[in-house]
């Protein structure tokens, strides 16, 4: 799928431990979706998707290195241009920023993808839980 003209660029990071994958309800709690959030000035993908981590889920952790790969989705009338990162969990906490506004889930990998609506979020949280295999491998 092309990229439109005019879209907001997000980063995200998709949370990984003990091959569960975190997922957590969007700001108006109607969907299932991965922290994610909007590019700021002066901080770089992987700086964003780790910020929204800790905010939106309470999560710490480290990034692999590259993305695994990107998704769009509409909001804002617009279209979201979303950069994923696999994240592998070292800590979750329970008292982080969003704590009352959202919910948190540890889910096995058929349990995500059924609560996932983006076909192309569900593509690449199948994407993540295959490196889970081959570092086990």
């Amino acid at each position: 799928m092309a990229i439109p003209a005019r879209w907001i660029r997000q980063s995200a990071a998709i949370p990984v431990r003990d091959g569960l994958v975190c997922l957590i309800t969007s700001s108006n709690g109607r969907r299932w979706v991965i922290p994610k959030g909007m590019m700021e000035p002066g901080k770089t993908t992987g700086e964003i998707a780790l910020q929204e981590a800790w905010e939106e889920a309470g999560l710490v952790g480290t990034l692999r290195p590259q993305p695994i790969g990107t998704y769009l989705y509409e909001k804002y009338d617009t279209t979201c241009h979303v950069t994923v990162f696999r994240m592998d969990v070292k800590e979750d906490h329970d008292d982080y920023p969003e704590v009352h506004l959202r919910q948190r889930e540890w889910l096995t990998a058929g349990d995500a993808l059924e609560r996932i609506d983006e076909s192309g979020l569900r593509d690449l949280v199948r994407r993540a839980l295959a490196l889970e295999l081959d570092a086990v491998e």
